[in-house]
């Protein structure tokens, strides 16, 4: 595990909306827990922009426009969590300073399913709020999750990117991920596929 990652407890977050929190961990700079009904002004400023939204999910995409939307989405995040082992999840980012901080972005850590169903894979993803970005946060968050997944003894994890998103497909590499080309597998979409094989601690 990468020096300055310290773990936190693994449960399943509460199917309420209003959830106990739950840290998964830490790093220099950053607090990865879950999202909270508390976050639902930060949670509903990153994915109401466009320039974030632009880059997510299935078409059609579409940013947040009220933040009744964005209660709904959280709820509902929260009760897919239900069904998944930590350390998957859907987790914020949090900068570590004085006082508390809202979350600035999102890695999420979940299983795939393709067109046949569910296929045993991981992937892991990042969402950086545009204000925020350009200061390696991202890359330092799923990097920590990385070591988690490791010693959680996940073999591997994928990433997919749009293939014109050059500023994720750069996390990935400077993740170590192999960039193994466009598919059609996924989501409907057609994607940039990046994997890592991980190494038990």
């Amino acid at each position: 595990m990468p020096e300055g990652v310290r773990l936190g407890v693994l449960c399943r977050p509460c199917r309420a909306l209003i959830v106990h929190r739950v840290e998964l961990l830490r790093t220099q700079r950053l607090l990865l827990r879950n999202w909270e009904e508390s976050d639902l002004p930060a949670f509903f400023d990153l994915y109401s922009r466009e320039d974030v939204t632009r880059w997510l999910g299935r078409h059609p995409r579409r940013a947040l426009a009220t933040a009744e939307e964005a209660r709904e989405r959280l709820q509902r995040w929260h009760d897919h969590e239900q069904g998944l082992e930590s350390p998957r999840g859907l987790w914020a980012i949090v900068p570590l300073g004085s006082g508390a901080q809202p979350p600035v972005g999102t890695i999420p850590l979940l299983p795939l399913a393709d067109d046949n169903g569910p296929t045993g894979l991981t992937e892991v993803g990042w969402h950086l709020h545009p204000d925020h970005q350009g200061r390696g946060l991202a890359t330092e968050a799923a990097q920590a999750i990385l070591a988690v997944v490791a010693e959680a003894g996940i073999e591997q994890v994928l990433a997919m990117t749009d293939l014109d998103n050059l500023p994720s497909q750069a996390v990935a590499t400077r993740l170590g991920m192999h960039d193994e080309g466009v598919t059609q597998r996924w989501f409907g979409l057609t994607s940039r596929q990046y994997r890592k094989v991980l190494k038990p601690p």
